[in-house]
């Protein structure tokens, strides 16, 4: 089976990155690569597995703002900042692999480096843009804008074309579906149970196979941004 499309990759160059990597790291399934509050002084490259990018509210909810795999880039917010803390968490969801880069290290190669600094600017301005758009969902399209916003993502970073629509392959819990768009479990049931009823989507083992993606998109005014930007990595 193939993809909806082809997944977008970084401007930068990966390969010139670990260039300047400190070490190589595995990483263990429900373990942290880093908290937040914790002094951070590296960033890291995922070579292997999947990290869940999150954050704890004052309440005790979780938010998870990013889901990332291979050659995705993690604890790049603490680029040239003085006695910078890591904002977020990074949990490790899938067992795998990391290439560690020291900040300081990566900081003088931009400075140094015309070329890498372009690159890493264009991808720091994906990476802002594709913020803002998923901020801009969660506000303004309430709890069930939302949620469609999220599969719509979802569709674009591990969709699967299949004979009745698109397969999200990605199991997830609705809770943990939930914490992508800061709704509760109880309204994420509620949410997809609509939408199967309605036969927009339909739940298999775990998985959503989305039917009527123009559906979702009408729903929320969905834009049609270009993938690099409509993701959940």
């Amino acid at each position: 089976m193939a993809r909806t499309a082809i997944k977008p990759t970084h401007s930068i160059e990966i390969k010139e990155l670990l260039y300047f990597a400190d070490r190589r790291m595995k990483t263990s399934k429900g373990a942290y690569i880093f908290q937040e509050g914790m002094d951070a002084d590296e960033l890291y490259i995922i070579l292997s597995g999947k990290i869940q990018i999150s954050k704890i509210t004052a309440d005790g909810r979780e938010l998870t703002f990013r889901l990332c795999g291979e050659n995705e880039i993690i604890g790049e917010l603490t680029l040239f900042t003085c006695d910078p803390k890591y904002l977020l968490n990074a949990l490790v969801l899938e067992a795998g692999e990391v290439a560690v880069i020291k900040k300081d290290v990566l900081e003088r190669e931009i400075f140094k480096n015309s070329t890498l600094a372009y690159e890493f600017m264009k991808w720091m301005s994906d990476h802002f843009r594709n913020t803002q758009t998923k901020f801009r969902d969660l506000v303004l399209n309430g709890k069930k804008g939302a949620l469609y916003s999220t599969l719509i993502r979802m569709t674009n970073s591990y969709g699967i074309k299949v004979k009745d629509g698109i397969l999200i392959d990605l199991p997830l819990t609705n809770q943990e579906l939930g914490n992508f768009c800061g709704t509760s479990r109880e309204s994420t049931n509620r949410i997809l149970g609509e939408l199967k009823k309605d036969g927009i989507i339909n739940i298999l083992n775990g998985k959503i196979t989305v039917k009527d993606l123009q559906y979702l998109k009408s729903e929320i005014g969905c834009e049609n941004c270009p993938a690099v930007y409509c993701s959940i990595e």
